[in-house]
């Protein structure tokens, strides 16, 4: 790789700490199975001076998903679930499910099902001003309001609960970006009799040696977790508030597991579970999922209204969404320079994932701030690394 944009992509990670568009960072570019590139810059913690470290630990928010679709893959290839399954086989709470339509509540005619969950287009949302957004709202706010009590909500309790709320449409009408990932981890949870988080560490997080990466930071570990900042007119300020019924400190373990945005991890650690992807569901000699089982987590796409509806989401056009990914597909319509079939997926702080399979390239983003997702300065940094890939 280009050593000349690789250096250039340090300077910009700095100049981004400099302006205060983020207390700090760190990234991580693989190749052929070997780090091509690593750099780190700024602060874990402003007011300590601490700086972010290769072992700092980050809350993944969304970045979460992928890992929630590997285990549902997990599920489908040893044959213990359909993906045309009703929700309901699993979570009764999922049964007699309604969506209003002109105010009127209206039953489903067909049940909510596993793909329409892989695909965000269950009718489920983060909430909103709407029947379902206010009813779905009340559900997260009271998993935050228990979340040190003595009868915190469950993840099993939680996905029963949402099912009694209104959805926003009938299950495979529309794309709405939501908690079905949410779901998906209670599913895995009563499919396999073990919690949503054992499972993970038994079947992901111990074979790949992903051993920072849980639902919760233990003391030990602690002092390495990154503080979260919020962008405000006074400059960067620490925000210290809980999300969507997780945790800011991190401090115990949850009742309720987030497959859609519960885990914390490090950069070295889903570098791991990148390259299993990449390298057909095999690490360091040992077989977590078929190559098959890969290639199709890792491929599909949205049809019809879902589809242009996803296709409207700023910075992502030229993407398609499967399996709680985006996957990249029509290259004249990218507006970063993107690899075709690449795939991957964000989180709420900022923290990013991409696996280009035609480059054998993972790239890996850290940081800590609110509303970060894939900025603009996450779609320029892609574009300089896009060019180290030049030889010369």
């Amino acid at each position: 790789m280009r050593e000349d944009k690789l250096k250039r992509v340090d300077e910009m990670m700095e100049e981004l700490v400099k302006n205060g568009e983020i207390a700090g960072m760190n990234l991580l570019i693989t190749q052929y199975g070997k780090e091509q590139h690593y750099y780190e810059a700024g602060k874990a913690d402003v007011a300590a001076k601490k700086p972010i470290k290769r072992d700092t630990i980050f809350r993944l928010y969304s970045m979460t998903k992928p890992v929630t679709a590997a285990a549902v893959m997990m599920l489908l290839e040893d044959g213990k679930i359909d993906l045309v399954d009703p929700v309901e086989k699993y979570l009764p709470g999922f049964k007699n499910q309604h969506f209003y339509v002109n105010g009127n509540r209206t039953g489903l005619e067909k049940p909510m099902r596993i793909h329409h969950l892989l695909s965000m287009t269950s009718g489920l949302t983060y909430g909103g001003d709407d029947e379902n957004g206010k009813e779905t709202w009340g559900l997260i706010e009271d998993v935050q309001n228990k979340l040190y009590s003595d009868a915190p909500v469950t993840t099993v309790d939680f996905a029963n609960r949402l099912g009694g709320c209104a959805l926003a449409f009938a299950p495979g009408e529309h794309f709405a970006y939501g908690l079905s990932a949410d779901v998906l981890g209670a599913i895995v949870e009563v499919v396999s009799g073990m919690s949503f988080g054992a499972f993970l560490k038994k079947k992901l997080f111990w074979p790949l040696g992903m051993k920072d990466t849980d639902f919760y930071v233990p003391k030990e570990k602690k002092d390495r977790l990154a503080r979260v900042y919020e962008k405000t007119p006074e400059g960067l300020k620490e925000f210290r508030e809980n999300h969507l019924g997780i945790l800011n400190k991190m401090d115990i373990k949850p009742a309720f597991e987030s497959g859609g945005a519960g885990l914390v991890s490090t950069i070295d650690d889903y570098a791991k579970f990148g390259q299993m992807l990449l390298q057909g569901g095999i690490y360091k000699g040992e077989k977590l999922l078929s190559s098959k089982t890969v290639e199709y987590m890792t491929t599909g796409r949205l049809y019809g209204t879902p589809r242009n509806e996803f296709a409207a989401w700023d910075g992502l056009q030229g993407f398609e969404y499967r399996n709680l990914m985006r996957i990249a597909r029509d290259k004249e319509a990218f507006t970063f320079n993107a690899s075709v079939g690449e795939y991957g997926w964000d989180g709420w702080l900022g923290a990013y994932f991409a696996n280009l399979p035609r480059e054998d390239v993972t790239i890996l983003f850290m940081m800590q701030k609110t509303d970060t997702g894939t900025s603009d300065f996450t779609r320029r940094l892609r574009n300089v690394i896009a060019s180290a890939f030049d030889e010369f």
